[in-house]
């Protein structure tokens, strides 16, 4: 297997060679890092569809589309700090190296487009995701966290105000909701979360 240091363009024989260190069910919000043509690697929040295989939409032009057509992999990451959920969702934000310091559990992806479209006015693509190495960092007892939750409900909103087909006014309401909510039951670190959201984005 190879590993996060490993020369990230090289791809042969990676066919299925790893499992995913997590059972994946519905969509599961992830971090995925990709190379681009600086040398850097590009943080973008990144939903995974449970299947076989797990597949992935981008949207729009975005680096990781461009960067998955140039590399043909990544790096998934699961992450447990929503500010770095929230920069990685709504900012450019790109590091030295293709693991994330706050990653909690790490998969080295394969991905290959399957189909393309349209959906009012934004161009989507899709693609068909396998995992080639895999690590986890560290465990804990799992909680649920209102507050975190909030955190992405508000990237996918306020990532939706400048879109063509969403009525502004129905996610204005929204990110009202999940402020109310992280307001009431979320931590210092999801309270700067939203604070990232505002910054990054037309809120």
């Amino acid at each position: 297997m190879t590993g996060p240091n490993d020369d990230p363009t090289d791809t042969a024989g990676d066919e299925r060679a790893a499992d995913w260190p997590i059972s994946l069910s519905g969509v599961t919000e992830s971090v995925v890092t990709t190379l681009g043509p600086n040398d850097r690697w590009n943080a973008a929040a990144l939903g995974l569809f449970a299947g076989d295989p797990v597949t992935a939409r981008t949207w729009g032009n975005t680096r990781t589309k461009r960067n998955f057509h140039r590399r043909g992999e990544g790096y998934v990451q699961f992450v447990d700090d929503p500010v770095v959920f929230a920069e990685a969702a709504l900012s450019l934000y790109e590091i030295d190296d293709p693991i994330l310091e706050e990653a909690t559990a790490w998969v080295r992806i394969a991905v290959d487009s399957v189909e393309t479209g349209t959906d009012d006015g934004t161009e989507w693509e899709e693609w068909a995701i396998e995992p080639t190495d895999a690590a986890i960092v560290r465990t804990e007892v799992p909680t649920i966290d209102r507050g975190f939750n909030a955190v992405v409900e508000a990237t996918i909103a306020a990532s939706r105000l400048d879109v063509d087909g969403y009525d502004e006014s129905t996610l204005r309401e929204r990110l009202g909701h999940y402020d109310s909510i992280v307001d009431r039951a979320g931590s210092p670190r999801e309270r700067e979360a939203l604070e990232r959201v505002r910054k990054h984005s037309n809120w």
